[in-house]
């Protein structure tokens, strides 16, 4: 019977130990998930690249663990996709140009579609709508059955300034 006593006590110091361990690698791996979450914040921060044949990918959780809160990056940012950089000229006053270019009577989607031949522009059109408008509240556009022109003023006034 002590024989009995003895392995049941031995399993369940066995089973605390193991439950300790596990406890412990829980809380490795959450420091771990922390540390790498810091090291993409740094990397987006600074201009020195980290060191290659440095671990990738997730760390593995332990079935305790609790899981990780989701990343609040956003997704092409672990991936390592940039945004450009400045645009070379604004969208008022490239779409300017295109009602300039295009003549008279211009529509909306001819001059998106300027702005992506011409200077590679690639505008939603919600956001040429919105610089269409400013345009035509400044003076500088008119608008009639849904195509644009250059108004008279605009006309006298940019062909004074050539």
């Amino acid at each position: 019977m002590s024989t009995m006593n003895d392995l049941a006590a031995q399993r369940e110091r066995l089973t605390e130990r193991l439950a300790r361990i596990d406890t412990e690698r829980a809380k490795v791996a959450e420091q771990l998930a922390e540390l790498e979450a810091a090291e993409r914040v740094l990397s987006r921060l600074s201009s020195i690249r980290p060191a290659t044949g440095r671990r990738t990918g997730r760390p593995r959780k332990a079935k305790t663990a609790k899981p990780a809160r989701p990343s609040a990056t956003h997704p092409n940012a672990a991936r390592g996709v940039r945004k450009p950089g400045a645009p070379k000229l604004l969208l008022g006053d490239a779409t300017l140009r295109a009602v300039k270019a295009l003549g008279k009577k211009a529509t909306a989607e001819q001059i998106r579609g300027y702005l992506g031949k011409k200077f590679g522009m690639q505008v939603q059109p919600h956001h040429l709508g919105r610089a269409l408008q400013r345009h035509r509240l400044g003076g500088r556009l008119t608008q009639r059955d849904e195509r644009w022109s250059m108004s008279r003023t605009a006309n006298g006034a940019s062909a004074a300034a050539e």
